[in-house]
């Protein structure tokens, strides 16, 4: 049994309790198409589902709801604006999903989307492992200064983003739960403004799935031309590594930029339902939607917490290690092979100030700017119910986090930045002063030899 609180009666009254004709949305059930209701149901049910006309939004013509609907409720926008993203991670083997007939995305284990991504890794494994027993061998035979040890030992960190594989397909299923759940939201907005979710993300998502790649595989070479001896056979398992990361990246902006526009879609929205008539009841309805979104913008953390995680270490790693090879030459001034170290250097800090930065874009368009917006009602013109439908609201979005946290491990926003970058300085400094600690060669065998004359 559920409580809710009519805002007709003002108090809290039972769903047993409740006729069938109440509309209210509850979080944790799915809303069920009624394509037919219009058609089935009483004359005062059937204007209460009339929703685009009675919020204030222009009459969708026939074909127009057509276009909008699309072939059923289940058609899910959001999946459609990034499914370039999705086929670019199942062509790398990250991301083993399957559509299904009905609309929604499901992961399925016997499929052949997984057969296809566990073929895939297990040939990149056995490409990789020839490649870093070449490279362990480099590195035990390497003499030389310190700096350049630390380097050698770089491209065998950038290996590491094999491990993205087998995180994505463990946490397939949380992933799939949150498209599923933009399934679920979408047909509660249509139901709720009488319009489709207009993103207009997908020309975004097409340029991410063509130009990432390309850029990566340009980093990966000029990176192989200028510190190592350049070759083929050995470059390309390293362009699809990272290929991999940065196409992670890319998802991950899709995500947040799709919760960023929602949100300001919903916003606007809700300021235009509430100058017509019957804005306690509207107030209710995007209340709902309003959490809906807020669980979204959480579950999407949460989704890929164990992946992202990694990526943001990794991405730590690299940063340190290519600064410090930068740095740790600046006395020898700068050569060919800094310029590998810069580019590497540069699309890494990029990558881990875009994954902040579109995160905490998300959280404040979720949560602050939505909560400006309220408080922005005008609240003279309202009867009791809606003022006090609107409190409710702000007391919904004070009580509901809406930031985007991997796990419980860390909330991702610029904070997280500022701290990364802040522990790679302190880093830096100790690599730097045990680099200076540890003489030259030549000044080494000078003194050994004034030593052994004296």
């Amino acid at each position: 049994m559920s409580l809710f609180f009519n805002a007709e009666t003002m108090r809290f009254e039972s769903s047993v309790h409740e006729p069938k004709r109440n509309r209210n949305v509850f979080l944790d059930v799915k809303p069920l198409p009624d394509d037919n209701a219009l058609v089935n149901s009483p004359p005062r049910q059937a204007r209460r589902n009339a929703f685009n006309n009675r919020v204030g939004f222009p009459p969708l013509t026939p074909k127009e709801a057509f276009v909008n609907a699309g072939p059923t409720d289940q058609t899910c926008m959001v999946f459609e604006s990034s499914k370039p993203i999705y086929l670019v991670l199942r062509a790398i083997g990250v991301f083993p999903y399957t559509r299904l007939a009905s609309g929604e995305t499901a992961f399925i284990l016997a499929s052949p989307s997984m057969t296809y991504c566990v073929v895939f890794f297990l040939l990149l494994t056995v490409y990789i492992a020839f490649i870093l027993l070449n490279r362990i061998e480099i590195v035990r035979t390497l003499e030389g200064r310190f700096e350049e040890s630390v380097i050698a030992y770089l491209f065998i960190v950038n290996i590491l983003p094999i491990l993205i594989i087998p995180l994505m397909w463990y946490e397939s299923r949380k992933v799939v739960s949150v498209v599923n759940g933009w399934v679920d939201f979408e047909t509660v907005y249509r139901k709720t403004s009488g319009r489709a979710l207009e993103l207009r993300l997908r020309t975004k998502a097409q340029v991410v799935a063509i130009l990432l790649p390309i850029l990566c595989s340009l980093s990966v070479a000029i990176t192989h031309v200028t510190m190592v001896d350049f070759k083929l056979l050995q470059v390309i398992p390293y362009c699809v590594l990272d290929s991999i990361t940065y196409m992670m990246g890319g998802y991950w902006y899709l995500a947040c930029e799709t919760l960023s526009i929602t949100a300001k879609i919903l916003a606007e929205d809700f300021q235009r339902a509430l100058r017509h008539v019957g804005p306690a009841a509207k107030v209710s309805e995007y209340r709902s939607l309003w959490l809906r979104l807020s669980k979204l913008a959480r579950d999407t953390g949460f989704s890929t917490c164990y992946t992202f995680t990694f990526i943001c270490l990794y991405l730590f790693f690299i940063i340190t290690l290519s600064i410090y090879g930068l740095m740790s030459q600046i006395s020898d001034g700068f050569g060919v092979k800094d310029i590998g170290l810069a580019v590497t250097a540069f699309c890494s800090v990029g990558l881990l100030f875009y994954i902040c930065d579109e995160a905490h874009y998300a959280s404040f368009n979720v949560r602050t700017n939505f909560q400006k917006k309220l408080l922005m009602v005008e609240l003279s013109w309202m009867n009791t119910d809606a003022q006090t439908e609107i409190n409710m609201f702000l007391r919904a979005t004070e009580m509901n986090p809406s930031s985007i946290n991997l796990g419980g491990f860390f909330d991702v926003n610029r904070t997280l930045f500022k701290s990364l970058l802040a522990t790679m300085v302190t880093y830096l400094v100790v690599l730097l002063q045990f680099q200076i600690s540890i003489p030259d060669e030549p000044s080494a065998m000078l003194m050994h030899s004034n030593s052994t004359h004296s």
